[in-house]
C-alpha cells in the first residue's frame, strides 16, 4: 500500500504542475488527448496521467478540453489536431455517435484513434481504454444504493451529461439490475443530469430533494455530481436522511465520508486511466497493437494489458476493479488524488 501510494504521489505532484489546455507543435511524436471539459478535478487528473506516460516514453503530450462538455466543442478541437497530423487521438466522448464524421476523418489521415473513459462507437475508434467492467460498476452502485437505503424506498440517479456514453452504460446496467426480485422495493423515480457542471449538479440535486422528499439514496456516477450531492446534503442539514453514493474523487469527498453525507462511494485512479491510455498510444502508433482483442501490450508501471471484446462490438482494454473508499480508509487516500 505504500508503495502504491508514493507512486500515485509522485504521478500527482507532476500532474499538479500542468495545465488542462496545454499545447504542442504536433507531428509524428506527439500524442493528444481531449477530454470532456476543463474545470474538470478528475479530468485534470486524467489528462495529467496521459502526459506523464507520454513524456516518459520520450514523446510529446498534447493535452485539449472545450470550456463546455459538447461534442461539437471537441470536433473543433480534433480537426486543429488533424490539421497538426499528430500521431494519435484518444477522446474522451462527449458523444457516442456524433464525433464519428471527424474521428473517421482523422484515421483516414493517418492518425491512430481510440476512446478512454467515455468511449465512442466502435467505428469511430481503434480500442477503448476502459475504467472498469461496466456491468460490474452498475451492480455495484445498485447494491450500494439497496444497502444504504435499508433495502427499500426512492433513489435517484445524479448522472453528467445525458450523451456521456459511460455514464448512459453505467445507468443501463442499474437499470437492468433494479429488475431484480432483490431490489423490488427501490423505487428509481428520476435520472437528473448535472452536465458534470458544478452548479447546475447542485441546482439538480436540490430540484430531486424538492420533488422527492422522501428520496432515500442518491447515486451520482460522475465525481463533479457526487461532490455536489454531498455538499447541499451537508448544507441542508439532511445527513442521515438523504444518502450519497457513487463515484468521487479522495480528495473531494473525504469530508463528506467523514461526516456521513456519502457513508461510502467508490472510484478507480485516473491518474492510471490516463497513464494507461498514453500506453495504448503508442502500442498502436508503433504497430504493437492494432486494437484487435487477444493482443497485449506493456504499460509501464502498470505492467502488461490484454485487449478484450467489449459489450458494444468493439474491443477495450480495462484498467482494474472499482475500489470502494469508506471512513475506515479515506484518509489513507485523500492526499493522493
Amino acid at each position: 500500500m505504500k508503495l502504491v501510494k508514493k507512486v500515485l504521489l509522485l504521478s500527482l505532484v507532476l500532474a499538479a504542475a500542468m495545465v488542462s489546455c496545454g499545447g504542442g507543435g504536433g507531428g509524428a511524436n506527439a500524442h493528444a488527448i481531449v477530454f470532456k471539459n476543463t474545470g474538470n478535478p478528475y479530468g485534470e487528473r486524467q489528462m495529467g496521467g496521459f502526459e506523464n506516460g507520454i513524456k516518459e516514453q520520450g514523446y510529446t503530450a498534447i493535452l485539449r478540453a472545450p470550456d463546455q462538455p459538447t461534442a461539437e466543442a471537441q470536433i473543433q478541437m480534433i480537426e486543429q489536431l488533424i490539421a497538426q497530423k499528430v500521431a494519435s487521438i484518444c477522446i474522451v466522448g462527449n458523444d457516442y455517435d456524433a464525433l464519428q464524421p471527424v474521428l473517421t476523418k482523422a484515421m483516414d489521415a493517418g492518425i491512430k484513434v481510440y476512446s478512454l473513459d467515455s468511449s465512442v462507437n466502435p467505428v469511430s475508434r481503434a480500442t477503448h481504454v476502459n475504467q472498469a467492467d461496466t456491468i460490474a460498476i452498475g451492480e455495484t452502485l445498485v447494491e450500494a444504493a439497496f444497502d444504504q437505503a435499508g433495502g427499500g424506498g426512492q433513489i435517484a440517479i445524479l448522472s453528467a451529461t445525458s450523451q456521456a456514453s459511460n455514464q448512459n452504460a453505467w445507468i443501463a446496467v442499474m437499470q437492468e439490475t433494479l429488475k431484480q426480485p432483490k431490489y423490488a422495493d427501490l423505487d428509481l423515480v428520476k435520472i437528473a443530469y448535472g452536465d458534470d457542471l458544478r452548479d447546475k449538479s447542485t441546482s439538480e440535486t436540490e430540484a430531486l430533494l424538492l420533488s422527492y422528499p422522501n428520496l432515500k439514496v442518491i447515486i451520482a456516477p460522475t465525481t463533479v455530481g457526487i461532490a455536489a450531492a454531498s455538499k447541499v446534503i451537508t448544507d441542508k442539514g439532511l445527513i442521515g436522511q438523504v444518502k450519497v453514493t457513487g463515484l468521487g474523487l479522495p480528495s473531494e469527498m473525504a469530508e463528506y465520508i467523514d461526516n456521513g453525507a456519502c457513508p461510502y462511494m467508490f472510484l478507480w485512479n485516473p491518474i492510471d486511466v490516463g497513464y494507461l491510455g498514453a500506453y495504448t498510444a503508442t502500442a498502436l502508433t508503433s504497430g504493437k497493437i492494432t486494437g484487435a482483442a487477444g493482443e497485449s501490450f506493456n504499460a509501464g508501471r502498470l505492467g502488461l494489458y490484454t485487449i478484450t471484446e467489449a459489450p458494444d462490438n468493439g474491443t477495450e482494454v480495462l484498467l482494474g476493479p472499482p475500489f470502494k473508499f469508506e471512513p475506515s480508509n479515506i484518509n489513507d487516500w485523500k492526499d493522493v488524488y
